[in-house]
């Protein structure tokens, strides 16, 4: 007898992830696609939308090319907001503009805020402007590219597009329109058409459904999946990661470990702080505040880079070796800005206290701590608005080794729950597809492995660490910002 399957894939920053699931939960089959992002200036950080399908009917090719499943529902997800424009028949006009990590939009960031008021955009989309935000984005393709942006008549997201590709059908889900601020309003949750008008007028926005809600059945045999399959509208890869580990209820944390670390907690009432992304949930009825660094495992990369490519079990262990602390080295994380909740795309990242006598295992082990005193920071921002924190759940490539949670888990205090599997936003992708056509529950799919809990012993050590890490930044601000103008200079050819 033929088997059912679900397939999921996301479009990630660095790669793009299938799975193949089945009713049980159990993965039959994963596979990956690698790529890098386009960085064409600085501060730009762009990709090509064709390579996010061809990707994705790779991934599909391979998952299905056995022929003992029957697909039964697709799920999609990718990163987050992204601004791809195309044309009224969905041609994309110009490669897709990343998330908060191009940080092209300053100047059109400071005058949508004077246009519509920072406090009044605030108030009415729960998040500040930002780079993270969409609008600026869409200025500035209209203010620097004009002949392009006269023929955009769409805006897509990895997962809408893939959504369109595979259905035909133009839809975009409520929590990734949350993120297009300031066209959506976070209290009357659909979008506000005086700033819609005002910022794009010649778009036609799509209309918004659940993210787990259907965008439509496929128009036609992809890849080993017949026609009339039903599709998920689809969502951001960290909210659909958040589902994957069922970490998508009131007073859950989700803490994802990736090329960059992004934070989900959620909550029933909408709360807002300045310094997070307040934005309409996944979920029918929740609430989220995000955070998101700019860089977490970019950085370990590029240390293992440099340092001549060891494998990351020999760095983890080095890392091990060195101890809580790192022999007294510090580091600011800020490697390609920052996102939450500094909201500082001119910082940089400081590595303080070197001397001769330090090691590989020493700069590794101080990166790690870095990123967890970054989520610590996070937190803190959560809880000054009196968001609840029942419940922290880790997922990512980076809970692989236990290390990295360990050192997140004793720098806040708060143990992590590690669940049966992390490969991430794929597989709640696909437990989203699985509820179109089955009644799935993502606790008998994905029950805890373990629970990583507080080393009490490293407490006064981190404590100490973190009052520094926190004067760090805006003792250098200035040093720093005056580096990121240097380096604008320098790459544009001038002095150096």
């Amino acid at each position: 007898m033929r088997r059912r399957g679900y397939l999921g894939v996301d479009i990630g920053t660095s790669s793009s992830k299938g799975v193949l699931v089945e009713p049980s939960g159990h993965i039959l089959r994963t596979a990956v696609r690698e790529h890098a992002v386009d960085r064409p200036a600085p501060g730009h950080v762009e990709m090509d939308a064709e390579v996010w399908w061809r990707e994705f009917t790779e991934l599909a090719d391979e998952l299905t090319a056995p022929g003992d499943v029957d697909v039964v529902a697709v799920g999609v997800s990718g990163m987050g907001p992204c601004v791809l424009v195309t044309d009224d028949e969905g041609t994309p006009l110009r490669p897709a503009i990343l998330y908060g990590v191009d940080t092209r939009a300053g100047a059109q960031i400071d005058a949508l805020n004077d246009e519509l008021g920072a406090e009044t955009i605030f108030a009415r989309c729960g998040s500040m402007l930002s780079s993270q935000a969409v609008g600026p984005k869409l200025r500035w393709i209209a203010e620097h590219e004009p002949e392009t942006y006269a023929r955009a008549r769409r805006l897509f997201m990895p997962s809408s597009w893939l959504a369109y590709r595979l259905t035909g059908e133009y839809v975009l889900d409520f929590h990734s329109a949350s993120q297009c601020t300031p066209l959506f309003d976070t209290v009357e949750n659909g979008w506000h058409e005086p700033w819609t008008r005002h910022v794009c007028p010649e778009l036609e926005l799509p209309p918004l459904r659940w993210t787990g809600e259907a965008a439509g059945v496929t128009a036609r045999e992809v890849a080993g999946i017949p026609a009339g399959v039903p599709v998920i509208t689809g969502t951001i890869d960290a909210w659909s990661e958040a589902v994957s580990v069922d970490a998508q209820n009131p007073g859950d944390l989700m803490v994802m470990y990736g090329t960059t670390m992004f934070l989900i907690n959620t909550t029933r009432e909408r709360l807002t702080t300045p310094a997070m992304w307040g934005t309409v949930g996944a979920v029918p009825g929740t609430r989220n505040l995000a955070g998101g660094m700019a860089t977490s495992g970019a950085i370990t990369a590029w240390l293992r880079e440099l340092t001549g490519g060891p494998d990351y079990p020999t760095m983890l262990a080095e890392a091990r070796d060195s101890g809580a602390g790192a022999n007294g080295l510090l580091v600011l994380p800020y490697f390609a800005g920052e996102r939450t909740p500094i909201f500082d795309p001119d910082a940089r990242g400081v590595i303080a206290g070197l001397t001769l006598s330090h090691t590989r295992g020493d700069l590794y082990r101080a990166v790690l701590e870095a990123t967890a005193f970054g989520v610590r920071h996070n937190v803190e921002a959560l809880r000054e608005v009196g968001s609840d924190i029942s419940r922290v759940v880790a997922v990512g490539g980076g809970t692989q080794g236990e290390l990295w949670t360990q050192i997140v888990t004793d720098v806040t205090g708060l143990p992590q729950v590690v669940p049966s599997v992390t490969i991430g936003a794929s597989y709640g992708a696909a437990f989203l597809a699985a509820g179109l056509v089955d009644d799935v529950s993502m606790a008998d799919w994905n029950p805890p492995a373990r629970v990583c809990e507080p080393n009490e012993n490293v407490r006064a050590t981190y404590d100490a660490l973190y009052e520094q890490y926190r004067a760090l930044y805006p003792s250098s601000r200035d040093v720093q910002h005056a580096l990121a103008a240097q380096q604008r200079i320098s790459s544009r050819g001038g002095e150096s």
